[in-house]
């Protein structure tokens, strides 16, 4: 019998920060990678806003230690032992509906840093999606990590959506880092099979020589990859801490969105009951704003399970 080589892993992604001022060098890299990666590139004063808010959340419910620093993430084990871990959110699905209420984390994708690197990748106006996703990672007998998948199977519309996956503090390997398939967007779109942990799809990898990536992330970090880019989280090593991160996903204006995009995620309310509370309009219904051409969702791309590996 014969079995599959070892996945061949590398650590540690190359600083693409001064390719902003190379936008050619920039794109020919993104094309031949299939991501960029941008060391201590948002202050951490402003990710650190965001994280503290998602952790004040996660003590309301209950489930952090009162006895240590909010920042240490620490999860009191016996508040989370029957939690359930909601569409692969990592929180309930009460808990997940409070936190899309918050102005702080759909304007955090609007940050001026994030929208000059789509600004110099795309050559263009640039479209973030307004269906942006949390992942508020409490260790919790229903936890699974994120399934090795590409995103376009979830998004569709057109291919250069680029995910943004932002850690919301410092999250190395042990907590369960995004780590992402070397050049794999070449592969094309890849068929699926159901799988446990976010997104309930796994896609079929046949033999490859193509390196997995791992880094050591810092709040500030910022990792964007190419929708067909093949991605994964790591699992969870340090089962007392909490992992947070955001994916905010960004596409050239002028080409084709899936309507379920300009939507919440996991429609977990309406866009007037989420924005109730806001203060500041500005980037209330922004793309309604922006010529959009729509596509249809293909539900057959969805569900193509029957070719796979020989």
């Amino acid at each position: 019998m014969t079995h599959p080589a070892a996945p061949h892993i590398t650590v540690g992604f190359k600083d693409a920060t001064p390719l902003l001022n190379d936008p050619s060098a920039l794109r020919a890299q993104a094309e031949r990678d299939g991501y960029l990666f941008f060391k201590q590139f948002l202050p951490k004063a402003d990710v650190h806003t965001l994280r503290r808010e998602f952790l004040q959340l996660l003590r309301r419910h209950g489930w952090l230690r009162t006895d240590v620093d909010l920042d240490a993430a620490l999860v009191d084990e016996a508040a989370v032992a029957d939690l359930v871990s909601w569409g692969g959110t990592g929180i309930s699905e009460a808990a997940y509906r409070e936190l899309q209420h918050s102005a702080l984390f759909h304007r955090f994708q609007h940050h001026p840093s994030l929208i000059r690197i789509y600004q110099t990748l795309f050559d263009a106006a640039v479209l973030p999606h307004p269906r942006t996703i949390a992942r508020v990672m409490v260790p919790c007998p229903s936890f699974r990590p994120t399934p090795m998948h590409q995103d376009f199977i979830h998004i569709q519309g057109t291919k250069q959506v680029w995910t943004c996956w932002l850690p919301v503090g410092d999250v190395p390997r042990s907590l369960g880092g995004l780590t992402v398939l070397h050049g794999s967007h070449r592969l094309g779109v890849l068929t699926v099979r159901h799988a446990e942990g976010a997104g309930n799809l796994e896609t079929n990898l046949c033999d490859t020589d193509l390196p997995w990536i791992e880094h050591d992330y810092e709040m500030g970090d910022v990792l964007t990859f190419h929708s067909c880019l093949l991605h994964k989280s790591l699992p969870n090593q340090h089962p007392g801490v909490v992992r947070l991160s955001c994916d905010y996903r960004y596409q050239p204006a002028h080409q084709d969105i899936e309507a379920r995009s300009l939507q919440p995620h996991m429609q977990v309310a309406t866009w007037d009951t989420l924005y109730r509370d806001w203060q500041d309009p500005t980037y209330q219904y922004y793309w309604e704003r922006a010529p959009l051409t729509l596509s249809p969702w293909d539900e057959s791309l969805h569900w193509q399970k029957e070719r796979i590996c020989n």
